[in-house]
This record gives structure tokens, C-alpha cells and sequence, in this order.
């Protein structure tokens, strides 16, 4: 208990504001009592462990994003109760700020999933900060061999989302290896079945629209496009800037303005959930020129939307876009 209490005091840095120490002292209370007493009425019931689900069982699992809780949840099927913490497409991934009870799902989860590579930096002290025992975890960066100042945008690339589904799957076979061939068998029909529209229209865009040249405010975008076969011309160091909310280089602006302007790309992509002053400029200007634009977002649209469901909408919008842009 004295290991976990010191652990947990680290959480007073996810508190904002410039208090007195008085009032961080009761915000960090206020944080961290809830999942003490919770330890402590597991530890009263004798339970040293989370018990792992078998043969029948119910794992817990926890998302830092519903992109990747959408994915678990279908390729652990039944078997498997999953939480997220980021569900709402007004929420800013990047800013979030962890609540008390975000700390107890970690606290107890038998799986957690993390973005990682910078994206979600919270979550990760979260876990840190809210260690279980016999706890599996997913670092999706580290899976992808991405580190903080890649590009975070993993879900938007459809080898990385194979290869999530393929992790989660593994993961929960160790957890449970009683279901193994049941998680096997929601996993082939989860990549054959439920992406099946998804993996149609990637194909169906990159044999028609391939070398197609398009813009993007960020980098959101960055994974997708060669997928698609387009030929994404933005400076791939403003995407990164407008991304993590930097400064942009007169140099880039100038070249993203002459490219609209110029009408050199045929669409503009941008993230409607990082609408800084910039981006709004370079979609007014894209309006203005007659160049069609595409809304995508960084979490599920509508939030009770599937991992698919959200991404073929955005596909078909992109698509519809070509179409009038090129003729074709």
C-alpha cells in the first residue's frame, strides 16, 4: 500500500491551477482516495490479482480512445467489457485532462490500450500512476515503432490497424486461452467481414484518383493518403506544426497559400477537431478557390459509431470529393 500511495501522489501533476498547496493537497485527495479505497475493498476480499476471464469469463479492457476500444471490442466479442475514456468527437485527445474515475478503470482494468507516441501522454501517467496487478498493456507506438514526435495518427493507417487487431487478439488469447480459437475467429471476420467496405473503397479510390495531388492541414492525414495512391503535396512540416499546435513558418504559409491559391491541389483535407486560425484561413481560402473540402476527425463520428462505420463515411466523402474535383 505504501509503494502504491507513493505512486499515486504523482497524479497532482495532472491537477491544473495555481492554488495554494492547501488546495492541491484536497484536489490530489479528491483524485486519489477513490481508488485507494477501492484497492483496499479488493485487498479486504482477499484478492491480490485481477482474476483473468477463461472459458467463458469477462475481460475487462480499457481505451484511452474509442477508435482502438471499437477494434477491441469487436475482435474480443463477448468475451470481452470495453471502456473508453476519449468518446466525444468535441474532445481534444491531445489536452485531456484524466478524471478520478478514468484513474479507477485503469486501477482495475485487465487490459488497457494506449496510443501512445506522444499523443496520449495522460494516459500513460495514468497507468503509471494506477498500477494492476497481472495488468496487460498495449502501447500502440511502440507497437508500430513510433516514438513521441512521429506522427500519432496511427489508426489512420490501415497496416497499423491489422496490426493492432492482430496484438489485441494475441493479448487477449494470453489473458484467456481458453476462447483462443473464439478470439481467432472474431478476429479473421473482423479484417475480412467488417472491413471488408473499408478495404473496397481504399482500393477503389487508389485505382482511380492514384497521383491525384491533395492538401491537408495536419498530419492526421499523413498515413493515409499514399494508402489511397494520393500525392499529399503540403509541407509535411507545417502538418506536423498545426499538429502539435506550434507556430507556423511564414515559408510554410506562404507555400500552402500559392498551393490553394494556385489551385495545385484538387481537395483539402483537414481535421475538424484542431480548427486554429490557420487552418480556418486555408479552408476559407479552399472554399473561395472552388476546392473541395473534407472533414475527418481524430475520434469516432458519431461517437457510438464502429471503427469502420466512421472511417468508410469519411472515405466516401473524400471519394465524392475527387469526383467533382477531377471530373472522374
Amino acid at each position: 500500500m505504501r509503494a502504491l500511495l507513493a505512486r499515486l501522489r504523482g497524479k497532482a501533476v495532472l491537477i491544473p491551477g495555481n492554488g495554494s498547496s492547501a488546495r492541491r493537497s484536497w484536489a490530489w485527495m479528491a483524485l486519489v482516495l477513490p481508488v485507494l479505497l477501492l484497492v483496499t475493498q479488493l485487498a479486504a476480499c482477499g484478492g491480490s490479482s485481477i482474476p483473468a476471464a477463461s472459458g467463458g469469463g469477462t475481460i475487462s479492457v480499457v481505451a484511452a480512445e474509442n477508435f482502438w476500444g471499437s477494434i477491441a471490442a469487436q475482435v474480443g466479442g463477448n468475451r470481452v467489457h470495453v471502456s473508453n475514456i476519449i468518446t466525444s468527437p468535441d474532445t481534444d485527445p491531445h489536452s485531456y485532462e484524466p478524471t478520478s474515475g478514468d484513474a479507477r478503470a485503469f486501477a482495475v482494468a485487465q487490459y488497457a490500450i494506449v496510443d501512445g507516441a506522444g499523443y496520449d501522454a495522460w494516459a500513460q501517467k495514468a497507468l503509471d500512476t494506477n498500477p494492476g496487478s497481472g495488468r496487460k498493456e498495449l502501447d500502440v507506438g511502440k507497437l508500430a515503432g513510433r516514438k513521441e514526435g512521429d506522427n500519432p495518427h496511427m489508426w489512420y493507417s490501415p497496416a497499423i490497424v491489422t496490426q493492432v487487431a492482430n496484438q489485441i487478439t494475441a493479448d487477449l488469447k494470453g489473458i484467456d486461452a481458453a476462447d483462443a480459437t473464439y478470439f481467432d475467429q472474431q478476429n479473421a471476420a473482423f479484417k475480412t467481414q467488417a472491413l471488408k467496405g473499408y478495404s473496397d473503397l481504399i482500393a477503389a479510390i487508389k485505382a482511380k484518383y492514384a497521383g491525384t495531388p491533395v492538401g491537408a492541414t495536419e498530419s492526421i492525414f499523413e498515413d493515409l493518403a499514399p494508402t489511397l495512391g494520393l500525392n499529399l503535396v503540403t509541407p509535411p512540416s507545417l502538418m506536423k506544426a498545426i499538429a502539435e499546435g506550434s507556430d507556423l513558418t511564414a515559408e510554410d504559409k506562404a507555400t500552402m497559400g500559392s498551393q490553394i491559391t494556385g489551385k495545385q491541389i484538387k481537395v483539402l483535407v483537414f481535421n475538424s477537431q484542431n480548427t486554429t486560425s490557420d487552418v480556418n484561413g486555408f479552408v476559407s481560402q479552399a472554399r473561395a478557390g472552388g476546392i473541395p473540402i473534407v472533414a475527418i476527425t481524430e475520434t469516432l463520428s458519431p461517437a457510438g459509431a464502429s471503427f469502420q462505420a466512421w472511417q468508410v463515411a469519411q472515405l466516401q466523402a473524400l471519394q465524392s470529393a475527387l469526383a467533382q474535383a477531377t471530373g472522374k
